[in-house]
């Protein structure tokens, strides 16, 4: 994918899993939800792997290890060994230990899956900023993670110990709403410190780099929910992108998303790898059509006519859109449109 500005989403006359050799998944809005697989994705990986595309799973999330993630995977349908699964905790320690000694002590503020992540680079976890550490690194520890825990990373910071966070999402997603993520949790100690740490997880390169070296890819494709973290993540890699909407962002957000927030391709759920991407092309007397749609940008309003498949037609608003803002973000009224598709 270029780095310049999208005006609109891409088509594809092949099925994107014979079109690209890797799929870098999001977990959480893309795979499952409340830690229940999503609609049509265990039979749409299924699909695609039997196809030859290799499945990763690439996640912010740095509490659970690779292995316990795999696990859960297979229970739901969907067999995955602890190779196929990349996370921010990974990363982070790969960066860690590029800045310290080998053997050096890191002071761990999160949860197993940081731990294991630093000794698998061949870092020492512990405990107290009395310990020594080289390192301060802070990664999502779960709702159960004791207050006392910032205070110790802020005690070592204080003192110019070098600070990394595996992710900032300041959200996580659970079976009973939103909860606050990583990012709530490093900002607290930032505000105690008033340091910056370094940061590896989406979008950030340090996790793109850790997805190529692990898979080996060569071709991939970042199936994500998030446009802020996996859009945004191919954006600054330089891949192609496909969002689903079986997640956190809807319509409207995505007729509003800026250049590095908008995907190659979009579709309603994983069902999207398994087929060609429709054209989104230019009609005739100005605007986009795509499947029985036509979208324009008016003044101060977005005009869609035809009657066709809902995700046709929010592909042409985006097109029509995204042309008329450029770089900026669309703030044309595009209501009226999104009620027509149902969105």
């Amino acid at each position: 994918m270029s780095r310049s500005v999208r005006t609109r989403p891409e088509g594809s006359g092949q099925a994107l899993s014979e079109a690209y050799d890797t799929a870098l998944l999001d977990l959480d809005g893309v795979v499952y939800a409340g830690g229940s697989a999503i609609a049509h994705a265990v039979e749409s990986l299924a699909t695609a792997r039997t196809g030859g595309m290799r499945l990763a799973y690439v996640t912010n999330n740095a509490l659970r290890t690779p292995g316990t993630v795999a696990e859960h995977l297979t229970e739901l349908g969907i067999p995955t060994g602890a190779d196929d699964v990349i996370t921010s905790a990974q990363a982070v320690a790969r960066l860690i230990s590029e800045q310290v000694p080998q053997g050096a002590r890191v002071l761990v503020i999160g949860g197993d899956g940081l731990r294991v992540a630093l000794r698998e680079r061949g870092l020492v976890p512990v405990e107290s900023a009395d310990d020594d550490p080289a390192a301060v690194v802070q990664g999502y520890g779960g709702p159960e993670l004791p207050w006392g825990r910032f205070a110790e990373a802020s005690y070592a910071v204080a003192r110019g110990v070098p600070w990394f966070a595996s992710n900032t999402d300041l959200t996580i997603p659970s079976g009973r709403g939103i909860a606050p993520g990583n990012g709530a949790a490093v900002e607290v100690v930032r505000i105690a410190t008033g340091a910056e740490p370094q940061v590896a997880g989406k979008p950030l390169p340090p996790m793109h780099r850790e997805t190529i070296l692990r898979t080996g890819a060569e071709r991939p494709l970042v199936v994500g929910d998030r446009l802020d973290t996996d859009i945004e993540g191919a954006f600054n890699g330089d891949v192609d992108s496909l969002l689903v909407l079986t997640g956190v962002t809807d319509g409207a957000q995505l007729l509003a998303a800026p250049p590095q927030h908008r995907p190659t391709y979009v579709d309603a759920d994983l069902r999207g790898m398994l087929g060609g991407q429709p054209e989104v092309a230019a009609a005739d007397g100005g605007g986009f059509r795509c499947g029985g749609w036509t979208a324009r940008a008016g003044a101060d309003r977005l005009e869609l006519d035809g009657d066709g498949e809902a995700l046709d037609g929010l592909r042409a608003l985006c097109a029509a859109a995204w042309t008329a803002v450029g770089a900026g973000v669309c703030e044309l009224d595009g209501g009226k449109s999104l009620a027509r598709l149902g969105l």
